[in-house]
């Protein structure tokens, strides 16, 4: 197979100077986030030696979540979202170094921690929804997908480096030296958006609306369009069900001993495969039918993450892991092709805020639904069960949302 034919295409980053300025900012404060990612589980764990109440960090930060990533879809619709997203890191800034000064000070409020990681997570809910509403105007419509696939690989790779670079720290320094990097991360996308050109909505309406029509009228697009409300649908379950991810300190604690640096190989080893999958997308530039890529990625992704159940050593659960990784890889660059591709730039930013809240939020709730699970049995049941609860989900999908199995990339869906 030609190497052409795989690799990813990089023309979109050299073309655009805007759209680099965009994935460097991105990229350096990734790097802390997901560092502080790994902190703030393990921290909790740490002080409370229950799995719940660190499966329960997803519940808490979900309402802000949801409250600031519809909110952040608003705004994206009617403001600069330049300015948008330089006002929101300042507010990250702020969180990260709280979360610092409290680790450092040592014993702080177990409610502390969870009230900040609820504004951690609502700030970042904002920085995503902006960013994505962006990038699609960086680029030529064709290089979409190009840039769907650099963009995530390369974000993707934040969380190989990031996670392992925190379990490091944590191990050698402490807690808040992880919660420092992040602080001082989020002032790099600063600088590089500050350099940015203006980024207004396209077509907006002259007479606004209230931010609950708005919000609504958001909703509405979304539920509209079977194939991006199904894209929607069938990655939630798979978040829900098969990730695993407020497990894996308890796994690497309990199950295979291996402290806070195993905690960062289970993190890292999801981001792994997802970058070696987005860093050889090319295929996907030639294929048509994205939205069967996406059932067949997620069946993959449900299998592996029952199989890492079985897993006896961190080695073979953290190789399962990447593979499930590598399989999301491909099911996001598709869904992501296929949701922008359906949407008028003029609800980009509503649009970006529900596909937010289906990343986002469906992790939380996997959380929830993982430590509860594991609570009642056992770590590795929770593990297995999830996975094969995320296969049965897809067929599930398929049957109620025809649209996404039939989506063609060249007869994409009237706006």
């Amino acid at each position: 197979m030609r190497l052409d034919r795989i690799a990813v295409d990089l023309s979109p980053l050299r073309a655009s100077r805007d759209l680099r300025l965009l994935v460097t900012g991105t990229v350096l404060s990734g790097l802390g986030t997901q560092a502080a990612l790994v902190a703030l589980p393990y921290q909790l764990y740490v002080e409370t030696h229950s799995a719940f109440l660190t499966g329960l960090l997803g519940a808490v930060e979900l309402v802000p979540l949801v409250a600031l990533s519809l909110l952040g879809g608003h705004w994206s619709d009617r403001f600069d979202r330049r300015k948008l997203l330089l006002l929101d890191q300042i507010c990250l800034v702020l969180t990260a170094s709280i979360l610092a000064a409290l680790a450092f000070a040592g014993d702080p409020p177990i409610p502390a921690l969870y009230a900040l990681a609820g504004l951690t997570a609502a700030f970042g809910s904002v920085q995503n929804v902006a960013a994505t509403a962006i990038l699609p105007n960086l680029v030529e419509q064709e290089k979409l997908a190009s840039a769907m696939a650099m963009e995530f690989g390369l974000v993707n790779l934040t969380l190989v480096v990031g996670p392992a670079l925190g379990g490091v720290l944590i191990a050698a320094v402490g807690l808040g030296s992880a919660y420092l990097l992040d602080a001082i991360s989020c002032l790099a996308i600063v600088a590089t958006v500050w350099r940015m050109s203006a980024q207004p909505p396209r077509d907006v309406a002259e007479d606004p609306v209230s931010v609950w029509r708005s919000i609504g009228d958001g909703l509405r697009f979304v539920g509209r369009s079977r194939a991006l409300l199904g894209s929607f649908v069938i990655d939630l379950s798979a978040m829900t069900f098969g990730m695993p991810r407020a497990l894996f300190p308890v796994l690497a604690v309990s199950v295979y001993g291996a402290g806070a640096s195993g905690t960062g190989l289970l993190y890292a080893a999801v981001s792994a495969g997802a970058v070696v999958a987005a860093f050889t997308a090319g295929w996907l530039r030639h294929a048509r039918r994205l939205g069967r890529v996406v059932v067949w990625a997620v069946l993959a992704w449900g299998g592996a993450i029952a199989l890492a159940g079985f897993a006896g050593s961190i080695w073979i659960a953290a190789a399962l892991f990447a593979v499930a990784g590598a399989a999301d890889s491909v099911s996001a660059v598709c869904r992501s092709t296929i949701n922008q591709t359906v949407t008028p730039d003029h609800m980009r930013g509503r649009m970006s805020s529900v596909f937010f809240l289906v990343v986002a939020g469906g992790p939380r709730l996997g959380d929830v639904e993982s430590g509860t699970v594991a609570a009642l049995t056992t770590p590795r049941a929770a593990v297995v069960s999830g996975g094969l609860a995320c296969v049965v989900a897809v067929g599930v999908v398929c049957v109620a949302f025809p649209p996404l199995w039939r989506y063609d990339v060249r007869e994409p869906v009237p706006a």
